[in-house]
């Protein structure tokens, strides 16, 4: 083998077998100084006797492996990203060798050719979409686009608003479209209202842009009216509001209602199929509990809700004389009321009294004003209203009737069977039977009074009072189970 270069492991290997040749070494010796087995040395000895040093070398020595990639094709593949696949990035490049010129690499392979040759991988660009024009809808109601437009409306005569389109896909037309001073939540809320109101509940609803109205120009330089991003409405827009001599929101939308059945009439377009596909308002679907703010609350123990700065007190119903605790959903609707959700169950709340903290700092004999309750009850500040309105629990007619009406409710609930107020331990089931037994256990010494207390999952303080009242004889606990066996049939 010519040109043979031994590593260092092979020159000691071959120093030792030359010592063992030599008879300065035996065979036995020179296996362990190598870390071979004796018979493996005596296969070395025979192939350096018959080959030479070349034996010692691994018969792998110089030679490719047999996946390797061989240098004629690794060149290929660098050519053809140079050349004809220039720009491609390195995994769409593997596939296209594989697809196209019949070379199956890795992308991985591909990829160390590629670095190797200081060809880098292009960023990933997405190719332009064919576009083409879409079918419509074929039915009206089917599919509803809505959006919003924030524009100067009025030009310099009056402020920024937003108009809030709805446009049917079928047809074109607009079924509902109205003014808000801001693109939010309830405006889309009074939109989905007024479509629902005029034409019915739609299939779907989609957000796109109605370049009759508006176009995505670019921004204009906004003044500090408004800090949102501002677009140019088409002259079509502002004209029509120029014309009719609108110059605020209430009379913009008042136009409005006037101007879209014509437009309807002048721009909308047959749909292929003439049923429309709004679905009625089921005759038991609340519209506005459906559109409306919705947040859930838990109920304090004097059976108010906090929501947003006010205080909302829950009276007693025929279901039940107290809510405290339970978990409610406050409803802010549409028109301004707030309604409180029961378990499916309306609860109209009222204002709640002010809190004894912001009643303090009220200044004497000024308790008759109309005050609301501010957040910050630290620091509390008093509306400048000259209004006076009355208390409901400074008022004595108001004070009786609100009590007549706890009462009321609670004989509702006696007469349903349902119990007012906590039940005592005593009336807990088979309570006074381990009650005698605990007494006589602790007569025993067999266990202290805080561990009995444990064991009736009682109060220390209850139990000590048990204890000291004299026990019931059997008759009288007899009694005792036949009124409750009497009361659970009468009731």
């Amino acid at each position: 083998m010519k040109g043979l270069t031994l590593t260092m492991k092979e020159q000691t290997r071959l120093h030792i077998l030359n010592t063992v040749m030599e008879r300065r070494c035996s065979v036995v010796e020179a296996a362990q100084l190598m870390g071979v087995s004796e018979r493996h040395l005596w296969r070395l000895l025979a192939a350096y006797r018959k080959e030479g040093a070349a034996a010692l070398a691994h018969g792998n020595r110089n030679r490719l492996p047999s996946n390797a990639t061989s240098s004629t094709l690794k060149a290929k593949v660098i050519d053809l990203a140079s050349e004809r696949y220039q720009g491609v990035n390195h995994t769409h490049f593997a596939e296209l060798l594989a697809e196209r010129e019949g070379i199956a690499l890795s992308s991985s392979t591909v990829r160390r050719f590629l670095t190797s040759a200081g060809i880098s991988s292009s960023k990933q660009r997405k190719s332009p979409r064919h576009r083409y024009r879409r079918e419509r809808m074929p039915q009206e109601g089917m599919l509803v686009q809505i959006d919003g437009s924030h524009h100067r409306w009025l030009e310099e005569r009056g402020p920024w608003f937003t108009l809030l389109l709805s446009v049917d896909d079928a047809t074109g037309s607009v079924p509902f479209a109205l003014f808000q001073m801001q693109e939010d939540t309830e405006g889309y809320f009074r939109l989905l209202q007024g479509i629902i109101q005029q034409k019915g509940i739609p299939l779907a609803l989609y957000s796109d842009r109605y370049f009759v109205f508006r176009y995505n120009g670019k921004k204009e330089d906004t003044s500090e009216e408004s800090p949102v991003e501002k677009r140019n409405p088409t002259q079509f827009g502002r004209a029509m509001l120029r014309l009719a001599g609108v110059s605020t929101v209430e009379e913009a939308n008042q136009f409005l209602q006037k101007f879209l059945p014509r437009y309807n009439q002048h721009f909308a377009v047959p749909p292929a199929h003439t049923e429309p596909a709004y679905r009625p308002v089921s005759p038991g679907l609340d519209i506005d509990g459906v559109l409306c703010f919705k947040e859930r609350r838990k109920v304090a123990k004097d059976n108010t809700v906090q929501y947003h700065g006010q205080t909302l007190q829950i009276f007693p119903g025929l279901e039940r004389t107290s809510y405290a605790g339970a978990h409610v959903e406050v409803q802010a609707r549409l028109d301004g009321r707030l309604l409180v959700y029961y378990k499916g169950k309306i609860l109209t709340p009222g204002k709640a009294p002010l809190s004894p903290t912001f009643l303090r700092n009220i200044p004497e004999n000024d308790i008759s004003r109309d005050l609301t309750e501010p957040e910050d009850l630290e620091n509390p500040t008093l509306p400048q209203r000259t209004q006076s309105k009355i208390i409901w629990y400074v008022d004595p007619e108001m004070k009786r009737a609100h009590g007549d009406l706890v009462k009321a409710g609670m004989e509702r609930a006696r007469q349903r069977g349902k119990r007012i107020g906590r039940p005592r331990v005593t009336e807990r089931p088979e309570f006074i039977q381990r009650l005698s037994a605990i007494r006589e256990r602790l007569s025993l010494g067999e266990l202290s009074r805080r561990q009995a207390a444990k064991e009736l999952a009682v109060g220390y303080a209850t139990l000590t009072r048990l204890l000291d009242s004299p026990p019931l004889s059997p008759v009288i606990i007899d009694c005792i189970n036949d009124v409750k066996a009497f009361a659970e049939v009468l009731y």
